[in-house]
């Protein structure tokens, strides 16, 4: 009698879990409340994301006009920049405008399949613009280290291979972690305490215990991007050995000058989003992990034009000619 009870409780166990799987991954929808619990951010953050918008917009589209229009600009080193800045228009265009939209049609859904499509796309480009920004560093490395076999290296069969394998890689990362990530089942409510869909905050709802395969493609892909960095900085530690040794101090400043942005711009991207994929995340908001989202997705774009560009004499003088005049030399 005990036995024929205990297998009948095995049965109603079995059947319950089922059931809870079926219901735990029939999803239709995810709502981002991301800035929702706060009047005040809430109030703010649609006038400020649409100016960082159409400044990471208008300042990208704008690199990208003139490394292409300009026969000045057409070295691997603004190749790659037209490149990154491609990246960059698409990278912020991901999670921005629908958080926007959002918050001024007062609807906070999305769809399964545009939550799964938000984070693959928004892995996919993020894993290119490092892959990228590595090859950056390279280009860098051999023109200061090596310029004598610089054109040989760096010629455009070399330069288009590398910005093929950089989309490749960044969309096999993309898919990746996709798959991992919507391959648990979820439990409710489904809530991301987040403005768009990002992995930490729709791992949250996954069902106790789920997630783990997806939070060692996590782990595993800091540690690698984490070594890129290290090759990265020795790659750099080669560059500014080189540089100081380069006699005049006009000539310094000219080579520190194409290599401080670069690094900046590396070290920004890279931890805020370690930080953030690491960090200890729950299913209740947090202006923290609000904070470290907004560091390393929306900045990141806004500011490369500025930053590759604010002290190129280069672009300013191509800027200068579209324009009809030379003030921005002066700047």
């Amino acid at each position: 009698m005990d036995i024929s009870h205990k297998v009948h409780q095995e049965q109603l166990c079995r059947i319950s879990l089922t059931e809870k799987l079926t219901n735990a991954t029939i999803i239709t929808e995810f709502l981002l409340m991301g800035f929702t619990d706060n009047q005040v951010l809430q109030g703010l953050y649609v006038p400020f994301f649409f100016l960082i918008y159409l400044t990471a917009l208008m300042g990208n589209l704008l690199i990208i006009i003139l490394t292409t229009t300009d026969q000045r600009l057409q070295s691997p080193m603004y190749f790659f920049l037209k490149n990154l800045s491609l990246i960059d228009i698409c990278y912020i265009s991901v999670t921005v405008p629908k958080s926007i939209i959002n918050s001024l049609t007062q609807s906070y859904s999305i769809s399964f399949l545009g939550c799964a499509s938000q984070i693959f796309l928004f892995i996919f480009l993020a894993g290119t613009e490092y892959a990228l920004l590595i090859v950056m560093s390279y280009d860098r490395y051999v023109a200061i280290c090596h310029p004598l076999y610089y054109e040989a290296t760096m010629n455009r069969g070399t330069c288009l291979q590398m910005v093929i394998a950089s989309w490749a890689s960044g969309c096999a990362y993309g898919s990746i972690h996709v798959a991992g990530t919507f391959s648990v089942p979820f439990c409710g409510p489904y809530i991301v305490h987040q403005f768009f869909c990002d992995i930490p905050s729709v791992l949250t709802l996954a069902c106790s215990g789920e997630p783990i395969l997806e939070y060692a493609f996590v782990i595993a892909s800091c540690t690698f991007a984490f070594v890129c960095f290290l090759f990265l900085i020795a790659s750099y530690v080669y560059i500014f050995s080189a540089v100081l040794r380069i006699p005049s101090a006009q000539g310094r400043f000219k080579t520190f000058s194409t290599c401080i942005p670069h690094l900046t711009v590396v070290i920004l991207f890279l931890f805020s989003g370690i930080a953030n994929y690491l960090g200890t995340n729950s299913k209740s908001a947090s202006s923290l992990n609000l904070f470290m989202s907004v560091l390393y997705s929306v900045l990141p774009p806004s500011l490369n034009p500025l930053i590759y560009s604010l002290r190129n004499k280069d672009m300013k003088a191509a800027l200068g000619k579209i324009l009809g005049g030379k003030l921005l030399l002066n700047i």
